[in-house]
């Protein structure tokens, strides 16, 4: 079976790097010791406690799998160099039909994060603003109602 690979920003990948680190060194480590107290505390493994650790304990080795499976199948985009067309990785400044100006940079699923402006290339937004250019109109269906902006520069 054929892994899907996954996009992601060099600055994505050091991020998924650090957390897998972090996880498997220091969170395994408190989880670990977390069990080893509860079931010291009450001698009952079916203790509150206990229970709650071991479900902290799945999952983080949830995470850990699935940021090792990311990281496998990593694909660094490479930076953008076209500053007129919209593809993985750039960061593309709209103008709304208000006249604001708002900013959305193109990764991929792994890393999206929308609060910080980081937008998945398969989410509505990203598919719509994916192969367009400068001046360039285009609307996004959504729950509000359908959105609309025009694409001011490509970064």
């Amino acid at each position: 079976m054929a892994t899907k690979s996954v996009p992601l920003t060099k600055d994505g990948l050091e991020r998924l790097q650090g957390e897998l680190k972090t996880l498997q060194t220091v969170r395994r480590a408190e989880i670990a010791q977390r069990i080893h107290d509860s079931k010291e505390l009450v001698g009952a493994q079916n203790a509150p406690e206990y229970e709650d650790a071991r479900n902290e304990q799945a999952f983080v080795e949830g995470r850990i799998l699935t940021l090792e499976n990311i990281i496998q199948n990593a694909e660094i985009i490479e930076e953008a160099h076209d500053h007129l067309h919209v593809r993985l990785g750039s960061t593309v400044t709209v103008l709304n039909h208000e006249g604001a100006k708002e900013h959305y940079t193109i990764v991929g699923s792994a890393e999206a994060d929308p609060k910080e402006g980081r937008i998945s290339n398969e989410s509505p937004v990203g598919l719509a603003l994916l192969n367009k250019n400068v001046g360039d109109e285009v609307q996004v269906k959504a729950p509000a109602g359908t959105r609309r902006w025009t694409i001011v520069s490509v970064d």
